[in-house]
């Protein structure tokens, strides 16, 4: 396989406390959590995480009528990455463009909504909307970029669960290196608030976080956590190979020096520490990195009790030792963004290559001692000597581990 060095040159994003990645980390180094309270169908009142995105940016009132909520998340992210790019998009020969978009689920909302709508018309399939179909299959959200964009290159959603944001850029990397496309947009988008069925779910497995103070609901390590805030969100990064970006004289936001996936194939839900050691010590292999490398990890932590103390267990055996290791958390911030998850939270902690901060997590009023992992960073932000190399760390249902490594562009 080719050796190409890849880079990011472009990002775009939505998160329930930021549209820009300008105002995201603002945000994060400010302690700011906007995790709110919203009524869901059968549900009642939820905390939520809720995207304020202005998404006509970028659509017309019909595409948003025709589409999904995920592709639109998905378009307006698209666009901001290329814009912030600064690639001259109106000559760029776009069968050449590839869009990797991860998700968690897709179509559910949709289904839910055309049952519900039947259901006042006694079920009579005659109101279903012949919209359905293209808005549930599972390339959604990719396909309505490539038709907002006008892109002919390949496309595909890549459902791997919450592991899925990392997974998109995972893929965007490969097909660049087998030079099946030039230019790449790769990442994750979530849309999963609008369907009362994961509330509902995770719920029933007493994994649906509870607070007086919705911005506190979110709260990884902590004692008394008490379950997932289902957030949605979205992150697209624009990915090239450095010879063509430096060709053009790109903007080189970061280098992403490696990756790895793998499989637990022991539960559907309950995670498996020393798989996920083995995911990240292969990442970092592939990255030709020691644990002392990286400055930063930032950790999947969903505020459940299992998974919280599985991760960091994992992360103890493979990061434990480093003392110039620090581990912080995205999730209590935004909650959990399901397939955005991975990218979004990569890019919190991206900007720490410039102002060298490490944002930290929130609402850890009591450590849970059995997370008690390393250099966590709670609290307040952590301001280092340098930052050369950031650690993404994002698991998903039925077991699928990724692990992103991703370092200070140094030609």
């Amino acid at each position: 396989m080719s050796q190409h060095r890849i880079v990011i040159t472009g990002l775009g994003l939505t998160a329930p406390n930021g549209n820009t990645l300008e105002e995201f980390r603002a945000n994060l180094l400010n302690k700011v959590s906007t995790i709110q309270n919203i009524e869901t169908r059968y549900m009642g009142t939820v905390h939520a995480g809720v995207c304020d995105y202005d998404p006509l940016k970028h659509q017309t009132k019909k595409s948003l009528r025709i589409g999904t909520r995920a592709g639109s998340i998905g378009i307006y992210c698209a666009n901001e990455a290329i814009e912030s790019s600064g690639i001259d998009w109106e000559n760029m020969d776009k069968s050449r463009v590839g869009v990797y978009v991860g998700t968690t689920e897709h179509g559910n909302v949709e289904t839910e909504n055309e049952i519900f709508n039947i259901s006042k018309y006694d079920y009579d399939t005659r109101f279903w909307t012949h919209h359905h179909n293209p808005r549930t299959v599972a390339n959604n959200p990719a396909g309505e970029i490539t038709i907002n964009l006008n892109i002919t290159g390949p496309h595909y959603a890549i459902g791997a669960a919450c592991a899925a944001g990392n997974a998109g850029v995972i893929q965007a990397c490969q097909m660049l290196q087998l030079e099946e496309i030039d230019f790449a947009i790769g990442g994750g988008v979530s849309e999963s608030i609008h369907t009362f069925g994961i509330f509902a779910a995770f719920k029933s497995q007493n994994a649906l976080a509870q607070h007086d103070d919705p911005t506190k609901a979110s709260r990884p390590f902590d004692m008394n956590r008490n379950g997932i805030v289902v957030s949605e969100g979205g992150c697209l990064y624009t990915l090239e190979r450095l010879d063509d970006a430096k060709a053009r004289g790109a903007t080189i936001i970061a280098e992403v020096s490696g990756w790895a996936m793998n499989s637990d194939a022991t539960d559907y839900v309950l995670p498996n520490p020393e798989r996920q050691a083995q995911c990240m010590r292969l990442a970092l292999k592939r990255a030709k990195m020691n644990v002392e490398d990286i400055q930063i990890v930032n950790t999947h932590a969903t505020s459940t009790k299992q998974g919280d103390i599985q991760e960091c267990e994992a992360i103890g055996a493979v990061f434990g030792k480093s003392d110039s290791t620090y581990i912080n958390n995205t999730k209590s911030f935004i909650g959990h963004a399901m397939g955005a998850a991975g990218a979004l939270e990569l890019a919190g902690n991206i900007p720490s290559f410039r102002d060298k901060m490490v944002h930290p997590t929130i609402n850890v009023d009591e450590l849970d001692p059995q997370c008690n992992v390393g250099k966590l960073v709670i609290g307040e932000p952590v301001e280092l000597d340098r930052v050369d190399a950031i650690f993404n760390n994002s698991f998903g249902m039925l077991g699928i581990n990724s692990s992103l490594v991703v370092t200070r562009f140094q030609d």
